[in-house]
């Protein structure tokens, strides 16, 4: 069973900058298509973002392009978002996810595995 582990979230001012990062101890996330989603406040969860697990190929929601990035270290065996221009609109419980079908599947789809999950507050 893959389990993902997420740190770096926590409160920011609004058009600050905040990287979450993922890892799992215990399994090598080469084979996996790794990304995140997020739930906000009494809304529904929504794919983020997701990096493919060859050849790097990135895919993102329209509400944060050109803001976030994501990006993987595999000597590290970690997966980070970086999100810069943080507005209000970012606070959410953000949730790295991984799944072996597609970064299509993955964000539009239901991703098999998830972490725990890491609080985002964008507040002044």
């Amino acid at each position: 069973q893959l389990q993902l582990v997420e740190s770096g979230g926590g409160k920011v001012q609004p058009g600050g900058s905040l990287r979450l990062s993922c890892t799992s101890s215990g399994t090598i996330l080469d084979e996996y298509y790794l990304g995140w989603f997020r739930q906000a406040p009494g809304k529904e969860r929504e794919g983020v973002s997701c990096i493919r697990a060859i050849g790097g190929h990135t895919l993102y929601a329209d509400s944060v392009k050109g803001r976030f990035t994501i990006s993987r270290d595999k000597a590290k065996n970690t997966v980070y978002l970086q999100m810069t221009s943080l507005t209000s609109e970012d606070t959410a419980v953000y949730y790295c996810v991984a799944d072996e079908r597609s970064c299509a599947w993955l964000m539009f789809r239901q991703p098999a595995y998830w972490g725990q999950g890491a609080q985002v507050l964008v507040s002044s």
